[in-house]
C-alpha cells in the first residue's frame, strides 16, 4: 500500500468517527428540544393522573356516606389494601352476623390481581378467625419484672 491510500483510509476513518459524533450530538439536541417542547403536556398529564388518584382515594374514604351505599357507615372500617372496607354487619346492635369485604371502584376501573385473589379466597370460604394472645411477660406490670443493675430485664 502506498502512503496516499493509507492517508485516505485514515481520513475516512476519522471522518466516519466525526460524522458519528456530530450525529450523536445532533440527535441528543433534537431529543432534548422535543422533550422541552412536550414538557408542559407531560406535566399536565401527570397532574391529571395525580388528581385522579387522589380523587379516587378521597371517594373511597367517603363511600360509606354516599347515597346508595348498602351498609351503615358506623359498621365500616377502612382498610385501604387489599380491600377498601371491611363491614361488620350488625355491629351497631352489638350482634355481628356477617362480615363483608368491600372494594370501592369508580368509572371503568376493575379489580387488580391482588383484589381478585382476595375475592377468590373469600368465595372459596378460606376465611377464618384467630385469636393471638400477647405473652404475659410482655404485658406484666413493672413491679413483676426484675431488672439488673443496668436496667435490663432479667
Amino acid at each position: 500500500m502506498d502512503s496516499t491510500t493509507i492517508i485516505f483510509l485514515i481520513t475516512l476513518i476519522i471522518g466516519g468517527f466525526l460524522a458519528f459524533y456530530i450525529g450523536l450530538k445532533f440527535g441528543a439536541q433534537k431529543k432534548n428540544r422535543e422533550w422541552e417542547l412536550n414538557l408542559p403536556e407531560y406535566r399536565k398529564e401527570a397532574i391529571l393522573r395525580s388528581r385522579a388518584v387522589i380523587g379516587g382515594q378521597f371517594s373511597e374514604n367517603l363511600a360509606p356516606y354516599l347515597p346508595n351505599f348498602p351498609y351503615k357507615p358506623t359498621e365500616c372500617r377502612f382498610l385501604g389494601k387489599p380491600a377498601d372496607f371491611i363491614v361488620f354487619k350488625g355491629m351497631d346492635e352489638k350482634k355481628i352476623n356477617e362480615v363483608i369485604f368491600v372494594e370501592v371502584k369508580s368509572g371503568d376501573s376493575k379489580l387488580n390481581s391482588q383484589e381478585k385473589n382476595l375475592k377468590s379466597a373469600i368465595d372459596k370460604k378460606k376465611v377464618k378467625f384467630e385469636e393471638y394472645k400477647i405473652p404475659k411477660e410482655l404485658t406484666g406490670k413493672k413491679n413483676d419484672v426484675n431488672f439488673d443493675s443496668e436496667g435490663r430485664i432479667n
